[in-house]
This record gives structure tokens, sequence and C-alpha cells, in this order.
């Protein structure tokens, strides 16, 4: 089993305190809900959580290896943080294909079903730069997905997405428990955290105000979370 585990993390940019004092925790087969205002310090959590920021004070442990010291990176792990970005000249395939040789060991048919997987189509021919905010925004979560990773970091995952994209959210998290992986889920959304997380924590001005777990573990995404606020 992972486990992840975020201990009094504190970190100051340009003189602001973007964190003070977090702790957090997640392990296999469970999501963690991320909630709050923009500015209110998910994102830095979420980049301190994988290693694409260290901490002034405080620790980030993945199976007992603190990053910044064992770790530099979490290993097998997918995100999509801030805003997607890839080759304007190539398509979502082409694309995918420069991560899927870095991850090793992905075929093209599993590139292909993860496009389809996030409704896109995977033999479209148009380039990057003519896609839609939609399109980039689901091919960002495709390539966050790839390879089954063992982690899955996603930072407002809904953001420029129809409806449909609700739906698509309680696949991937059901898919993410379903395959003991640890998923982490930052957004303003509380309704869409409230279906997919098993615990959810609120952020303000880089402090947790609120914490809310399920009463009892239910099959995913049949049940709410009882208490949590609809911010």
């Amino acid at each position: 089993m992972n486990r992840l585990v975020v201990q009094g993390a504190e970190k100051t940019v340009r003189g602001i305190k973007v964190l003070d004092g977090v702790s957090v925790s997640c392990e296999s087969g469970r999501v963690l809900g991320l909630c709050g205002a923009n500015g209110s310090g998910k994102t830095m959590l979420m980049r301190a959580m994988t290693g694409l920021m260290y901490l002034d004070k405080g620790f980030v442990e993945y199976n007992g290896r603190r990053l910044g010291r064992d770790l530099d990176f979490i290993p097998r792990a997918g995100m999509l943080i801030e805003n997607p970005a890839f080759l304007d000249r190539y398509t979502a395939f082409e694309n995918l294909q420069y991560i899927a040789a870095l991850i090793g060991g992905v075929a093209d048919e599993a590139i292909r079903s993860r496009i389809a997987y996030v409704g896109l189509d995977p033999r479209d021919k148009r380039k990057y730069r003519q896609f839609s905010l939609g399109m980039k925004q689901r091919l960002g979560i495709a390539a966050a997905i790839l390879g089954n990773p063992d982690a899955v970091f996603l930072d407002e995952p809904t953001n420029a997405l129809d409806e449909s994209g609700y739906g698509l959210m309680d696949r991937i998290a059901r898919d993410i428990k379903t395959r003991g992986a640890i998923g982490i889920i930052a957004s303003h959304d509380a309704a869409m955290l409230r279906r997919v997380a098993d615990e959810i924590v609120r952020m303000e001005d880089g402090h947790i105000i609120q914490r809310q777990r399920r009463a009892v573990s239910p099959a995913p995404m049949q049940n709410g979370l009882e208490g949590v606020p609809k911010v």
C-alpha cells in the first residue's frame, strides 16, 4: 500500500505565506479533495506534494521517504497542475506518444484508449494549437492518467469543461480507487468533490479550516459526504 503524508507544511513566496502548518495524508484506494477559492493554497500544496516545490518547514513523505532528501519526485505519478501545455504542432496522439516514451511500456493502443476515455477522438488530425480550451484540458487529464500511475494529481480538472466533464471525473475517481492508486484533486467546485472524494479539506489563505471524511466508506460515487459545506 502506498501512502502520502504532508506534515506541518510551511512555504513563503515573495513575502506571502502560501502554506501555513498544513498536514494531510492519503493512501492507496482513496481520493483526497482540496477545496477552496483561488489563492487558498491548493495549487501550492500540490506542488509541494509532487516535488515541484520544496517547503521551508515541514515535510512530504511518500512511503516513508522524504521529498527533497530521499526522493526528488514521487515515482509513477501523473499530474495536471495549473494549465496544460503541449507541443503546438502535434496532434493529441503525437503529444501523448512523447509522454508515453518517457513513462515506458505504454503501447499506442493504450494511448488511443486514454484519448477516447477523456472524450477526444484519437484519430483527430488537428494540431494542439487548434484545440479549444476544453479539448486542451481533456488532453491534460489524459496525460495525467496515462500509464495508470500510482498517484494522480489533478488541479482544477473541470476548468473549461462542459457538463460531461463531471461524468469524466466520476469515472477517473472510481478508477483510482479500483486500481488502488492515490488521488489528489484540487477544486473550488465543492459539489464535484463531494461526489468523488473520500476526504475533503477546505483551505483558506494557506490554512486548512475544515476537514470532512466519509462516515462510512460507500461504493464510489454513490453517496455524498455528510456535513461538507456547499461552498
